[in-house]
């Protein structure tokens, strides 16, 4: 007689769910993707500040709900009907559609720990926050807002395209329009924040990025003009070491102070009421 087997009862192995994990860019371990959110998209094992979107360094830095957008009827055209592995026009629709955003600035008024200011943050989401015509004027129009209310001025900068190719000199001018804007809120008295994020490079790091009365960075920010790895095959010298770096950057004075994300919105009402703004 034969015997019918025991049944089994058989589990199916439960996976980790996909996005559970992410890798940290700086020490490159694995971490809970849940824990970094909580520390604001900190690496909880290095403390590097990996990416965070525009949006949400809105929601960061600003008191809830007080965002208030300025000149989002501002839009990108394709004035040299410009073309390298596909057309300009394509590239913008592809950009828009994959990062919620029109262009790589945003710029508005809201409020900092019951502060007014006017706040500016670029996105390297978005054609690497690169400066075109767009993100130049909106900076110059948020910079002559600021300077008509008397109001405290932010910029968050997150750009590693520098100028944007595909607009030609109409970019490369964004820069001194940008600059001038400055130098007049500058004379009437007006207090400029720079932070610096990473990464902040090029044209941005060469014009309004580092024209701040107050410049702050986060740690380990790249940022400079030209990459190190472009540095490096140009003067054929070995760089040294945290070469480019918020840290480097801090020991030769280009900046201020190095402040982590977390802390930021306090350092920045503390640095306005300090400046009697």
């Amino acid at each position: 007689m034969t015997q019918t087997p025991p049944v089994v009862n058989q589990r199916k192995k439960r996976g980790i769910p996909e996005g559970t994990w992410l890798k940290c860019p700086g020490c490159k371990a694995n971490v809970i993707r849940k824990e970094a959110e909580k520390l604001l998209n900190v690496c909880p094992e290095c403390d590097f500040h990996m990416y965070v979107s525009g949006k949400q360094r809105i929601e960061q830095v600003l008191d809830s709900g007080t965002f208030e957008e300025w000149d989002t009827d501002v839009l990108p055209v394709d004035p040299l009907e410009f073309a390298d592995s596909r057309p300009y026009a394509q590239r913008l629709e592809a950009e828009q559609k994959k990062t919620g955003l029109s262009d790589a600035a945003i710029t508005g008024t809201g409020m900092i720990r019951a502060r007014r200011v006017a706040v500016g943050i670029t996105d390297s989401q978005f054609i690497m926050g690169s400066m075109g015509s767009v993100v130049g004027e909106r900076l110059t129009r948020l910079v002559e807002r600021a300077t008509e209310q008397n109001l405290p001025l932010i910029i968050i900068s997150g750009s590693g395209g520098g100028a944007r190719m595909h607009e030609g000199i109409l970019s490369l001018m964004q820069m001194a329009k940008v600059s001038a804007a400055l130098a007049r809120y500058d004379r009437m008295g007006g207090l400029f924040i720079s932070v610096l994020t990473n990464p902040t490079m090029g044209g941005v790091a060469a014009s309004f990025a580092s024209l701040g009365d107050v410049v702050f960075a986060e740690p380990k920010a790249l940022i400079g003009f030209a990459g190190p790895r472009t540095i490096k095959a140009t003067i054929r010298i070995e760089l040294p070491d945290e070469f480019q770096t918020s840290e480097f950057l801090l020991k030769h004075g280009f900046i201020d102070r190095i402040v982590s994300r977390s802390k930021l919105k306090q350092e920045i009402a503390r640095t306005i009421d300090y400046c009697g703004k």
